[in-house]
């Protein structure tokens, strides 16, 4: 049986075009890299999430599980990525809005994102003064290829 809360993240699962842009570490300004994301169901209550951008030595991939702690009433996210990085975030799944927040010693983090019926625009921001100032690391730009069946 699908947990009811995670149920509403249906929304999310299929195959998504992915386009990173406006990031302040690559060159040239303007830059957009492609990629591709694949959303799907792991088990009744895990939303497994495969993100590859670029191509070839320049690829990189990064992958998510969603989960929910009934008992905090709290959707929980897993991250993890070829650089052998991992962190856990807070999330928030609702009218149209889907943030992930994580407030930890080495930096402060967070994803922004809309979600429309065919398009997710997000960025993700840092702040290393404990969420004093931020700064924009990327923009996320996911475009539904593939309805779920």
């Amino acid at each position: 049986m699908r947990n009811t809360e995670l149920a509403k993240l249906g929304t999310l699962v299929g195959e998504w075009a992915t386009t990173m842009s406006d990031a302040w570490f690559l060159e040239p300004k303007g830059l957009e890299t492609p990629g591709h994301t694949t959303i799907d169901w792991l088990g009744e209550s895990l939303l497994f999430v495969r993100t590859r951008l670029g191509q070839d030595a320049d690829e990189s991939q990064m992958s998510l599980v969603i989960g929910r702690s009934d008992a905090n009433d709290a959707f929980v996210v897993l991250y993890q990525d070829d650089r052998g990085v991992c962190r856990e975030f807070a999330m928030t799944f609702e009218d149209g809005h889907w943030t992930m927040t994580r407030e930890d010693p080495d930096f402060h983090q967070r994803f922004i994102a809309d979600i429309e019926k065919d398009r997710i625009r997000g960025h993700w921001e840092a702040s290393e003064d404990e969420g004093q100032t931020w700064r924009k690391d990327f923009d996320l730009t996911f475009d539904r290829t593939i309805d779920p069946v």
